[in-house]
Order: structure tokens, then sequence, then C-alpha cells
């Protein structure tokens, strides 16, 4: 790892042994302290370009949570130095747009893999390698969100580098290749749009440890260009409580296989 001068990761700004092996992503900074309050005795360890570190405990287990910016490049960093500092589980709560009609706007999508149609995984995996959420993470996800009576989606999720991209294609130079590769992911039952999981699953993979994706579905264009009721839902808190929740079922499953924290 690349430290700054004084003994933390240089881009998070964390020292080893301030995070624990359990670790929220949420991308937008602003909703670390939201999360955080989720903790037990929730300490402000680092805030660095878009990088902000709480750590605190669930269930008498240290964690974190670490945001992450916008994209894979931003994403993989993080998890880069968080490894290196000691974590190795990771769950990824954010946002997302719906694709298939049955996903509202309110609804919880949990990825078990991602579309590769960004650039950060690529420089990791040759593009026949498939970006797949650890089961055990998926798992603890969904028992979650079933826990709290959420309506929740599990499958596979598209993402790419350009928000607008998908949002405007047919204005883009390349709009003939946008628009056939989106018709595409709709007729192979892709659930939702965003822009982080495919580079921080296929990180993960690289470096051996457990990562899963929850998100809020914010709306659904497919949805909209149909004429279907289209509600427009902000408030990511239902997802993180997902997310909080699946943490503790993980430390719950790890002390029973005898797991050090």
């Amino acid at each position: 790892m690349v430290y700054s001068t004084d003994g933390r990761a240089y881009h998070i700004q964390v020292a080893p042994g301030e995070v624990g092996k359990y670790v929220i992503l949420p991308g937008d900074p602003k909703r670390c302290q939201k999360i955080a309050a989720y903790f037990d005795d929730p300490v402000l360890i680092a805030d660095s370009r878009e990088y902000v570190t709480y750590t605190g405990y669930l269930d008498g287990v240290k964690v974190s949570v670490t945001s992450t910016g916008i994209g894979g490049p931003s994403a993989s960093i993080a998890m880069e130095e968080l490894v290196q500092c000691g974590a190795d589980t990771f769950i990824r709560v954010g946002t997302c747009g719906g694709m298939q009609e049955e996903v509202v706007g309110g609804d919880v999508v949990v990825a078990t893999g991602a579309i590769r149609a960004e650039g950060t995984s690529r420089e990791y995996a040759p593009i026949e390698f498939p970006a797949v959420a650890s089961l055990e993470v998926i798992n603890a996800l969904a028992a979650s969100a079933k826990d709290l009576g959420v309506r929740c989606h599990t499958g596979v999720v598209q993402c790419k580098d350009s928000f607008y991209g998908q949002h405007s294609p047919e204005i883009k130079p390349v709009s003939y290749d946008l628009l056939n590769k989106w018709e595409a992911w709709l007729r192979l039952g892709c659930l939702a749009s965003e822009m982080e999981s495919a580079a921080l699953f296929t990180v993960a993979s690289f470096l051996h440890v457990r990562c899963g994706s929850a998100f809020l579905v914010v709306a659904n264009q497919e949805r909209a260009k149909k004429g279907l009721p289209n509600p427009q839902v902000h408030d990511t808190d239902m997802a993180i409580r997902v997310s909080i929740g699946a943490v503790r079922k993980l430390i719950c499953l790890d002390r029973e296989a005898g797991k050090e924290f």
C-alpha cells in the first residue's frame, strides 16, 4: 500500500487497525454519519477527499462505514486501502434505477452479480471473468430485507461509468451502442442500473474478500416510458437498515464458525 507520511492509507487516510473487518460502503459522504448512527459508540476516523470513515460497534464487534464517491475508480481505491487496513467484508449501499417493470421506486435490490459495462474492472480481470457478489453476503442481505418486511428483488444489475449515458443515450455519439446494449440488458432480465458493484465485486474476487450490494430503487425509467406509475423515492434509510441487519447476521455466522474478530 502507498502510505502517507504518518502511516495512513494515502487516499482514505485510515491507519491499520482503525477500521473493523465489516465495512459498509455508501457513495455519498453525507450518508456516513447517518449510517454510523446505527453503530454503538461511533467515532469519526477520517475525512479525506470523497472518503469519510466512521468506526463503531455492532453486537460488540468493530464495524466501519467508508464513503466511496461515485463510480468504480474511487470505490476500488477505497476497497484496496480498507483491506490493507484490516477489513474483509463489504456491503455497498446506495441507489439505483429500476429496469424491469416489477422493480418500483422504494423497493430494494440486492445484487447477485453485475454487468461489467464500466472500465475499472477491466484493469483487474479479463472481461470474461464474472463480477459476482459473495453468496454469504447475498443471503444475509436478502434475509435482512425479509426480516424488515421490505419489498426486495435479487438478481443482476448493470454498472456503467456515464450517468447521462444511461439517461440520455440517444444524443451521445455512440448512441447506437448504448441503446442496443440497454435493450439487451432488459431482455436478459437485468433488474437495475448503478455504478459501483461491478468494480467492487471484481476487486473483491482479486483480494479474496466478501462483498455484496443493496440499493434503494429511486425510480424506474422503463415504467415511465410505458406510462406506468413511477414513484420517486430518495430516502435511503430502508436500504441502510437492510445492510445493518445483514452485517449483524454475518457477525453471528462468523461467530458460529469460530472466526476471530
